[in-house]
């Protein structure tokens, strides 16, 4: 359990798993439950489509006391690349933390800040975290960028 007493549901585990293990699912989408009580599994999908990926994140939202504002969210991608050297393909398994700068109310951006370690924790075998606050940290390039760590 989190910080702010939120707990990670089982399924957020098993399916980190298959993703991990299987291959066959390319990203998940983690939220706190309504109540805000849980970490559980919004969405996962086979699709490789980074834009499609972004776009959830972006257009995410997080409800609280009847206001509606931007949506935090925890993010598993599995992530590959190309070697610009010809040496190949990289993959990495990459979590990323989206809590957007503007737009979201104060407590679900608090109580995602607070238990994203919970999370973390649980998810064994993550390859690189990426903490993201504005749109642009979520491109594709930024991303690749900072996980291949110009060994690209």
């Amino acid at each position: 359990m989190s910080q702010s007493g939120v707990s990670v549901a089982p399924e957020c585990v098993s399916k980190f798993n298959e993703l991990k293990l299987g291959k066959s699912i390319k990203y998940i989408i983690y939220k706190l439950s309504d109540d805000y009580k849980e970490i559980v599994v919004e969405d996962s999908s086979s699709d490789s489509d980074w834009e499609s990926f972004q776009n959830k994140l972006l257009s995410a939202k997080a409800p609280h006391k009847g206001k509606e504002g931007k949506g935090p969210r925890y993010a598993v991608y599995d992530f590959e690349w190309e070697m610009e050297s010809g040496e190949g393909k990289r993959k990495k398994i990459v979590f990323i933390s989206w809590s957007p700068d503007e737009g979201t109310l104060v407590f679900p951006r608090m109580t995602y800040a607070s238990s994203k370690e919970s999370l973390k924790n649980a998810l064994t075998g993550l390859g690189a975290e990426v903490q993201a606050n504005r749109d642009d940290e979520i491109e594709y390039e930024t991303i690749l960028k900072d996980i291949s760590k110009g060994t690209r």
